[in-house]
């Protein structure tokens, strides 16, 4: 296994290539709609539908495959119930840094450490990338924002009423940030 593929208990950890993303669309949608539905401030609004879901993940394949972004799934039992995407940052004087985003684990499969291990995944993806500095935000006082700093993510602050949850209300965004490796 390499550096993102990593097998605990019965959940895998692995990075899809742009065909494996592309045949695996029901999946990363299915996980994406349950986030939603499920109140996850992750772009979206409530009433977000399967064939928008994978819309929005078929986007991201053509960067998976140009090696702009990995995107990391959980597996429990061959079926995907966690992602994490990290993106490296374009611009030319930032070639140390890669953003954490759509950061998911599908409420059926929670509560037993695939967000955890996911985000080390995605640390671990970004080392071996050459990045040293990871950021991402996360709506703030979510589980996703608890997770971040249990596992040991810098608060830079909060921007209140950043975006809209999923019901239509304002809601604040955390920002974090992380050195690993050589930084």
């Amino acid at each position: 296994m390499t550096a993102i593929e990593k097998q605990t208990d019965m959940v895998t950890l692995r990075a899809l290539t742009a065909a494996e993303a592309e045949a695996a669309l029901p999946a990363l949608g299915a996980v994406l709609v349950d986030a939603v539905a499920g109140g996850a401030s992750v772009n979206f609004m409530a009433g977000f539908r399967q064939d928008e879901a994978e819309t929005f993940w078929r986007g991201q394949i053509p960067l998976v495959a140009e090696g702009k972004r990995i995107l990391i799934v959980a597996e429990l039992d061959g079926a995907i119930v966690g992602t994490v995407v990290v993106t490296f940052a374009p611009q030319p004087n930032q070639p140390h840094r890669a953003d954490i985003g759509k950061m998911l684990v599908h409420s059926a499969a929670r509560r037993r450490g695939i967000g955890r291990a996911l985000l080390d995944a995605a640390e671990a993806a970004a080392q071996a990338a050459g990045r040293s500095l990871l950021v991402l935000d996360t709506e703030t006082d979510s589980a996703g924002h608890r997770l971040y700093a249990a596992c040991g993510w810098i608060e830079v602050g909060t921007i209140p009423g950043y975006a809209l949850s999923t019901d239509g209300r304002p809601s604040g965004a955390t920002i974090f940030y992380k050195t690993i490796g050589d930084a």
